[in-house]
Parts: structure tokens; sequence; C-alpha cells
């Protein structure tokens, strides 16, 4: 009852059909959009909106279910990280897959280095910012520290990592004069972020809080608040926000894959608020990216349950190597490309029993060699890899 009352109270009154999401300022040569503030009282009435809400809400509610009750769900949740990872990072650009992202540095082209490296720091500034949610706010300070770690060693170290920028940041184009857009000027930034960290904390608030992840989302990515790595940031916030209010009590939501496949419409309904108040297409864009996402995610848990069952029948049938066959799997849901060296240290047996082992288990369609090499072969556990790439 509570709920209806709640959603009624927001659908009698006006949204954001006077919403107002800034203005373009002339700062000279070129104009900046410097937007209004969002810490403010917010309501909505669009009756489409509310349908897509409730869906989302339920998809989530489901999805989290899942991160309660499915054993192991943690060496689950380290290959979604690396997917996000991966698919984020294709958005700014970067070319590694999945497969070249689980190969030991030294084995990646020398080429592709700095790549992998900015996949490896995604995956270690999402695990970072999510303990630190333990005892830390999500806030600016958080923020930071998540991109300094986002930016260290990669191509943009140099542009103040950790700090919010100090100059005129611009998207798209070759330089500021024929930019696609431009972000407000510097010295609005520490106030605009303190504003998002306000509206995030804001108890007085009453607005759904995935309505309110979307508002935060869009204001990040239109304030720009660093010189670079703003779109990797502004994807982790999303997940940090679900996690820092409890909405999902672990990390196994990721938006940067339905992002990349909808790129386009990503950034026209982000330009479509900001240049025709549009925040109703955004949020419903939004809203449904959640749906998608989260169904998507509890399918992949599905398949994950079943390919376990299938996996430990095939590892009952093995006599003396079940114990070892089942020890390597589970350490493969972590990281599902290995080789006899490291099946050989991870289960304490000599490299030619790990050989023997690979063998019975490549004879029973678990284990496939990717290499083709008489040296170095590297093997991954195809079925449950390739789960992630559907």
């Amino acid at each position: 009852m509570f709920y209806y009352n709640f959603a009624m109270c927001f659908l009698n009154k006006p949204f954001m059909k006077s919403f107002i999401a800034g203005q373009y300022i002339n700062e000279g040569y070129y104009k900046s959009f410097h937007p209004n503030k969002i810490n403010r009282e917010w309501r909505f009435e669009d009756p489409n909106l509310m349908v897509l809400l409730s869906k989302a809400d339920r998809m989530l509610g489901r999805l989290d279910m899942y991160s309660n009750h499915i054993p192991n769900i943690d060496l689950f949740i380290e290959m979604h990280i690396l997917k996000e990872a991966t698919q984020s990072t294709r958005i700014e650009g970067t070319q590694t897959n999945m497969e070249e992202a689980l190969m030991p540095e030294e084995h990646v082209p020398l080429d592709k280095r700095d790549d992998w490296t900015e996949v490896h720091n995604y995956i270690e500034a999402m695990n970072e910012a999510i303990e630190q949610l333990q005892t830390l706010p999500l806030s600016a300070r958080l923020i930071k520290h998540t991109h300094k770690i986002l930016m260290k060693g990669v191509r943009g170290e140099h542009k103040q990592p950790g700090e919010f920028r100090t100059s005129q940041n611009w998207i798209g184009g070759s330089s500021i004069s024929d930019a696609i857009f431009i972000p407000p000027v510097h010295t609005l930034v520490t106030e605009l972020m303190s504003d998002i960290e306000m509206f995030i904390h804001k108890p007085k608030i009453q607005l759904p809080d995935l309505i309110k992840i979307a508002i935060i989302h869009y204001q990040f990515e239109t304030i720009h608040p660093f010189n670079d790595g703003n779109g990797r940031v502004g994807r982790l916030f999303v997940t940090l926000y679900l996690v820092s209010i409890g909405l999902l009590k672990r990390p196994v939501l990721y938006l940067s894959d339905y992002l990349e496949r909808h790129r386009n419409a990503y950034y026209t309904s982000i330009m479509n608020v900001r240049n025709n108040n549009d925040i109703e297409g955004w949020i419903s864009f939004f809203l449904t990216g959640i749906i998608e996402t989260a169904e998507k995610s509890v399918q992949t848990f599905d398949r994950i349950l079943c390919m376990e069952k299938r996996y430990e029948q095939i590892v009952q049938q093995m006599g003396q190597r079940s114990a070892n066959a089942m020890k390597l799997i589970t350490e493969m849901y972590k990281h599902p490309i290995t080789d006899a060296y490291e099946i050989s240290r991870l289960l304490g047996i000599t490299q030619a029993s790990a050989y023997n082992l690979i063998s019975v288990m490549i004879k029973n369609g678990i284990l496939y060699e990717i290499t083709k090499s008489k040296r170095g072969k590297k093997y991954i556990l195809k079925d449950y890899f390739e789960l992630f790439l559907l």
C-alpha cells in the first residue's frame, strides 16, 4: 500500500516538464554547458516510467536473490567484473578482448599492453571501491581514489589522476573548436560534484533509487570532472551506487555491455537532455538498460548452475582424479584459462600428472586447448567462458 501511495503521489504531481538541464555559456571562442544543480526536489508523472521502474526493481531484486543464494558467487563475480572492464574500456577505444585480458601481461603483444593495463586497472578500481564502501560513503573522495587507480600507468596517467580537472576539456572533435560537447568550466567542477554528493545522501529527496542513479549518471557525464577516464568512472558509479544503498548486496550488475551495444542511442539520449531537456527520455533508456542487463545476468547465473551440475556429473566418473578435477574447475571459475605449470602448482602435483589430468578433462569436453603449439600450451574452460560472451 505504501508503494502504491508513493507512486500515486508522484503520478499526480508535475515532473520534468519544467525540467531545465542548464544553459550554454559563451566563453569567448566556444560555449560551455553549465548544468543546473540536481540536489533539489524532483517529481514525475510519466506512467511509462513507472512501468519501467517497476520492472527494473523486480529484475534487480531477482538478480540480488541470486547473489545471496548461489554457492561460490564471488568466483563468478570476478568474471562479471572482467567482462565489465573489457566492455567499459572498449567504449573508450581499447581493443583488448576477454581472452587477451585473461593472459599474463608478458604474453600480451607490446602494442596491446596499454589496453591490457586499462582493463586490469578497471578491475582493480572496482574491487577496491567495493571494499572501501564498507567503511567510506560514496563520495567525491572515493570517486577520486577510484579514478587514480584507473589512470595508473596508462595513457591518462599525466592528466591529474585522482584529481578534478583544472582546465577546460571537451568531448568529440579534434579540438575545442569542433567539439561535440564542452562541459562546464573547471572552476565549477568541485561545486557541481559536491551537489551530486549531497543529492546522493540527502534523505529528504523522495525519489526512487533507480531514477536517482539515472540522474546522477547523466549529471556526472555532463560535468566530466576529470581530464580523462570520465566514461569509465561514470559507469563504475552506477554499480557502486547500487551496492552502497543496499539495492544489490554484491556487484553483479554492469551496464557497459548494454551501453556498448547501444552506443549511439546512449550518447543521443544524454545530448537530448542537455539540448532539449529530455530527462524522461534518458531515464527511460537507462531503466531499459537496467532491465535488460539484470535479465541477462540472471540468465547467465541460471546457465552457470546447470553447467556446474553437468561438470560435477562428469567429474564423478573420473575416479581418483575427481578431487583434483573439481578443485581445478572451481579455480577456473575465477580465471578460466590456465596451463600445465599453473595446474601443477595449484594442485601440488607433478607436471606429468597435470598433463594426464588435462588429457582426461579434454577427452570429457571440459578443457579445450587454445594455443595449438608444442610449448606453452594454454587451456580454457570453454563452455563457462563462452557464457560471458553471450
